[in-house]
């Protein structure tokens, strides 16, 4: 037993000196052991310490954080007491502000409130004029009396018009067989069967397509003749078929606005032009101005009804009986920035009749670019003209000459105005141009037809 003892502790001594070497030198392997076995002590400790440092890094982010949200409360308490900060006016160009919904409608119940007292005030002193069933008997019983003269002007521009746009139609029509006849010409050597093209090719889809010449036909250039169009194609685009709804809309429209206008007429146009014949007579520039404003209003008025009651109702209702597909009868000419923009959108079937017709054929021969746009305005002034003295039976140039003057405000406007303001400039020549014309043509009438009975 005692020596069992001393023999214990002796490998006790010994195995303390062991370990406490170890605390200064690097562990060795004993009895075969690998030497990752033998670094497990220090890396147990470095991952303590490591551990140790997370956690501190953790706390130290968490102080920082406290203490952001610290200064953040107080911040926010400070912005709860104030009441200013850095901003602009709303109707300064600087704010952005761009919501002026409540501005236009404004503008729109002004614009019907003034109208409707210089409504009332027509009422009050000329009574109810307006009705649409006298019209046919006026026009039988005594055709040559005022204002059944104006129904004659009116039907004679109707005809005159009508026979315009056929001159058109067939101008256009004789140049695209011209052109076809020409390319097939050419392509004779090229391609045999250019001059043998079947009347009708029936494509993938089951749509027929028609080539020269095989649509020189009599249904195809009674077709052309009714289709809301003045430029001849081959092959109209056509809508897959008759949409009743729509169309039966579009006829309403066309009846209702037919009374509208004619009652407006009789009501606001007559009375205002009857009343402005003394003072052209006697040459009165202060009432002449006046009058002048005051048939401004009700010349636009009829002029927006009759541009949606042709453009929109007819020409829709046209198209949609004959399923022709290009609907795009006017565009966005209420934008217009410039004169020239205007004339080009807002009557887009003469618009592409010109330029495909007349323009480019002026380019293709050497012209300019100014001399042919100058020569398109002259050509509308020619048929405005032409539209007005002949049923009045009397020339005066004064439509001719407001065409023409279309050519220095497109230029001015162009160079100087820009945005709203060259839109502005638009409606204003809209609004003040056409009743100059029109006073002075009445003016004119008047003094031809009835002023040696006045004196």
């Amino acid at each position: 037993m005692g020596d069992w003892n001393t023999a214990g502790a002796q490998i006790t001594r010994r195995r303390r000196a062991t370990f406490a070497a170890g605390k200064g030198a690097r562990l060795l392997p004993l009895n075969g052991s690998s030497a990752a076995a033998a670094h497990i002590p220090v890396a147990a400790e470095y991952g303590a310490s490591q551990g140790r440092g997370k956690r501190e890094h953790s706390l130290e982010i968490i102080r920082r954080t406290a203490k952001i949200e610290k200064k953040k409360r107080r911040n926010d308490f400070t912005e709860q007491l104030s009441c200013h900060r850095t901003q602009e006016s709303l109707l300064s160009s600087g704010s952005g502000y761009k919501n002026y919904r409540g501005v236009i409608n404004w503008c729109v119940v002004m614009l019907v409130l003034s109208n409707a007292r210089l409504f009332l005030e027509n009422l009050l002193r000329y009574g109810v004029l307006a009705d649409p069933t006298q019209v046919i008997p006026l026009f039988l019983k005594d055709p040559y009396s005022w204002p059944a003269m104006c129904l004659l002007i009116v039907g004679g521009a109707v005809v005159l018009g009508t026979y315009t746009i056929l001159l058109l139609k067939l101008y256009s029509y004789k140049d695209v067989n011209l052109w076809c006849r020409e390319m097939s010409t050419q392509k004779a050597k090229k391609l045999a069967r250019s001059l043998s093209c079947p009347a009708v090719q029936h494509l993938n889809g089951g749509e027929q397509q028609v080539c020269y010449p095989g649509n020189l036909t009599l249904k195809d250039i009674y077709y052309f003749t009714f289709a809301p169009t003045l430029c001849y194609e081959l092959n109209f685009p056509r809508s897959p078929n008759i949409r009743m709804s729509f169309m039966f809309r579009r006829l309403f429209e066309m009846l209702f606005f037919t009374q509208l206008l004619v009652g407006l007429t009789q009501q606001w146009m007559i009375p205002v032009i009857q009343s402005s014949m003394k003072p052209l007579e006697d040459m009165d520039l202060s009432r002449m101005t006046e009058r002048l404003l005051r048939l401004a209003v009700p010349n636009h008025l009829l002029w927006l009804l009759f541009f949606y009651w042709f453009f929109h109702s007819s020409l829709n209702f046209t198209a949609e009986l004959l399923r022709f597909g290009d609907r795009q009868f006017y565009k966005d000419w209420w934008n217009s920035e410039t004169v020239t923009y205007f004339w080009q959108n807002w009557n887009i079937p003469v618009h592409k009749w010109c330029i495909r017709h007349f323009y480019k054929p002026l380019l293709r021969k050497g012209f300019s670019k100014m001399v042919s746009q100058s020569a398109v305005f002259f050509l509308s002034a020619f048929f405005h003209e032409y539209l007005v003295s002949v049923p009045l039976r009397m020339f005066r140039l004064w439509a001719f000459m407001g065409m023409m003057a279309q050519l220095p405000l497109a230029w001015f406007v162009g160079r100087f105005l820009r945005g709203n303001y060259g839109n502005a400039a638009v409606w204003l020549s809209l609004i003040i141009g056409q009743p100059i014309a029109v006073l002075m043509y009445v003016h004119d009438y008047y003094v031809l037809n009835y002023g040696q009975e006045t004196n």
